[in-house]
């Protein structure tokens, strides 16, 4: 069958002239036939995402023309504007890809409001609810490797898909032949007919003020002499960062600059990913060399930001997503508390995976604090909850441990840009009160115990992967362990009983654990790999650690 398919791409006329050649060069090959042709990369609730290359198993035009069939066959039962928002990043082929789907949609019917330049997953989000559209699509991988690329489909919420609506165009997909089946129209035609218009100074504008109003202290930036290092890490940020930091009064910015143009290649990380150092490195040098306060990078995508911090002997920390998201809800309710505009009954919305911690500082200040299953589209849900309900005032912060954030439901996805605004506001904040983002946080550790949150991960390459993952998982289920290194487990929630949990169901198990620890595994949805969550907590960091290196060592066969 996959050799019927490879035979049928190789006889078409490709109108990519890097597909031939590849597909030219494994003819010979029957494993790298079968990598690229025996399975399609599946649509779901987070799109497409795979390697950039030639195949049903890969990332290429072909494969976006008939996703975006898809999405257009679901768009027309819709009503609504008939419009969908494209925005895409810097990587390889990403604008090919958008432009791509934006001829499918044009040849359909369907407006396009498509972005002149790349910009970040938020900026989609916005477009989305700024032009009423029925759908949204974001071209990024995300903070994979560089030979990755992406599709993240929207709904109308500017939130991801929903799994109903994602099963809808996942079926029309597969009714669309991948080679012949997506009616496309050239983009110069669609923009002449109006079927393609950009996205307006207007909105853009729009975002931006947007974040700005989210402000906690307005103008104190302004005379704090705040001295940042950025890396954008060759992705989207640069610009909608840099210009809302410039507008709130930071213009001490420092760019990394091997790390400041828009490059698919990622030249100086192998991961462009803020929670990895190596992607930080540049960074921190440039940070120790000039003295800077702080270091911010911002994925390729521009929907999750990274820090590190000054210390008192000049060293820099970095802060893992936990110890930010802790950091900038404290900051957020104080400061508005202070400021008096906390609104009554504020929620607060973090994953399941993300630190206890955030519960204790909610409480503290009498924000109610929901847990949600993993991914921000849940995060997003609640928004929409509270919407619903003509309450959406009352949610003030949410976030997830893998560094991304969010203030304000002018989005329904993470946000890197006023993650950095609010970051970047509250170190001026403390500068002026001559404390500092490391100071507070011992304190916050002071007042509420020493937290510990690591995030271990165990690869599951190859097309055998995914079978090994669901094997490990069952047996968890199967033969639940009674202790981990000595610590027993005192209750076990199974994600995948909603009844239980009052969630939708998920392929996640969280043990609690009778030292007060909590042990979380869950398979990415993204990536062939198993995560494991471990919080503990200790009278201080040294103890802490101990602990999670204990817990850690007896997973390990487990998970082997």
């Amino acid at each position: 069958m996959y050799k019927e398919m490879f035979d049928r791409w190789l006889a078409y006329d490709l109108d990519d002239a890097d597909l031939k050649p590849e597909l030219e060069s494994v003819k010979d090959d029957d494993a790298a036939i079968q990598d690229r042709f025996a399975v399609a990369l599946k649509f779901g609730t987070a799109g497409l995402r795979g390697v950039i290359g030639a195949g049903t198993n890969r990332m290429n035009v072909y494969v976006v023309r008939q996703a975006t069939q898809g999405l257009a066959n679901w768009v027309k039962t819709q009503g609504g504007t008939q419009t969908v928002a494209i925005s895409y990043d810097s990587r390889i082929k990403s604008d090919v890809f958008a432009k791509a789907a934006a001829e499918v949609l044009a040849a359909n019917g369907v407006k396009v409001r498509i972005y002149k330049a790349l910009m970040p997953v938020p900026a989609l989000s916005f477009a989305t609810r700024y032009y009423n559209c029925n759908a949204g699509i974001m071209v990024t991988a995300s903070h994979n490797p560089a030979k990755y690329n992406g599709y993240k489909a929207y709904g109308p919420d500017g939130c991801q898909m929903t799994d109903e609506a994602a099963d809808i165009v996942y079926a029309e997909i597969q009714k669309t032949d991948i080679l012949t089946g997506a009616k496309t129209m050239p983009f110069a035609e669609g923009l002449e007919k109006g079927l393609i218009e950009y996205v307006g100074d207007d909105c853009i504008r729009a975002l931006y003020d947007a974040i700005e109003a989210r402000s906690i202290r307005p103008g104190i930036c302004k005379t704090a002499g705040l001295k940042l290092v950025y890396s954008p890490l060759n992705g989207s940020g640069l610009v909608p960062v840099t210009t809302v930091l410039d507008e709130i009064g930071i213009t001490d910015i420092t760019i990394v600059p091997e790390q400041k143009d828009p490059d698919g290649n990622f030249p100086t990380c192998p991961y462009p990913n803020p929670e990895i150092f190596e992607a930080l490195r540049l960074g921190l040098e440039l940070a120790e060399k000039s003295g800077a306060d702080l270091m911010l990078a911002t994925d390729p995508d521009a929907d999750r930001v990274g820090i590190a911090v000054k210390c008192k002997d000049g060293s820099y920390e970095l802060l893992s997503g936990n110890e930010v998201g802790v950091l900038l809800l404290d900051y957020i309710c104080a400061g508005r508390i202070e400021q008096g505009t906390m609104p009554k009954d504020p929620v607060m919305c973090k994953s399941i995976v993300s630190t206890p911690l955030a519960d204790a500082v909610a409480a503290h200040y009498g924000v109610e604090c929901r847990n949600v299953l993993t991914g921000f589209k849940w995060i997003g849900d609640q928004i929409a909850k509270l919407e619903a309900d003509g309450q959406v005032d009352r949610f003030i912060f949410g976030f997830e441990e893998s560094y991304g954030y969010l203030a304000g439901p002018y989005v329904r996805d993470k946000d890197a840009i006023i993650g950095s605004m609010l970051i970047c506001e509250m170190a001026a904040y403390y500068r002026a009160q001559g404390s500092s983002i490391k100071e507070e946080l011992e304190r916050i550790y002071a007042q509420y115990g020493r937290y510990l949150n690591k995030v271990d991960s165990f690869e599951f390459p190859g097309l055998s992967g995914m079978d090994k993952m669901a094997g490990i998982m069952a047996d968890l289920r199967k033969d639940p362990p009674a202790d981990f290194a000595g610590d027993k487990v005192t209750k076990v929630t199974d994600y995948k009983k909603p009844e239980e949990t009052g969630l939708p169901a998920a392929n996640v198990l969280i043990y609690k654990l009778e030292s007060g620890a909590t042990v979380v595994v869950r398979p990415s949805g993204t990536e062939p790999k198993i995560k494991t969550y471990f919080t503990t907590l200790g009278k201080d960091l040294a103890e802490a650690q101990a602990q999670k290196d204990k817990l850690a060592e007896a997973l390990k066969p487990i998970l082997a």
